[in-house]
């Protein structure tokens, strides 16, 4: 179960990446319209989620879900609000905010790999 997670997490991983490349570089494919969208989705979300990893599960998708909705609504919002409307300057401000709370996560809850507080003691 936990290769199939990885595998899983990998590839979701190189399909946001895809989607912020093509985007990024002005690619004229009919995969931009599937993996554009989902790294404007998941990255927020997915950055979101890792900052509450030890909550309950639903609850974690469920907040990060509505936090990806919210980040790009308010960017979108911001954008035409300045009269900024680009479609690589939102993706970019996704990518930046999600490397952010992605570090920030990092930093403040460490790398995941050690045990937690809780489970310390215990071996």
């Amino acid at each position: 179960m936990r290769t199939n997670r990885r595998v899983l997490t990998w590839a979701m991983t190189l399909a946001c990446v895809a989607g912020a490349v093509i985007a990024l570089a002005d690619i004229d494919t009919p995969l931009r319209l599937v993996l554009t969208p989902m790294f404007l989705l998941v990255v927020p979300g997915a950055a979101v989620v890792g900052l509450l990893r030890d909550r309950d599960p639903l609850a974690a998708l469920s907040v990060g879900a509505a936090a990806s909705l919210v980040i790009n609504v308010l960017l979108a919002e911001a954008m035409l609000l300045f009269g900024a409307w680009s479609p690589r300057a939102g993706v970019a401000t996704i990518a930046v905010l999600g490397g952010f709370l992605t570090v920030l996560r990092v930093l403040y809850r460490g790398s995941g790999d050690a045990r937690s507080e809780q489970g310390a003691g215990a071996r």
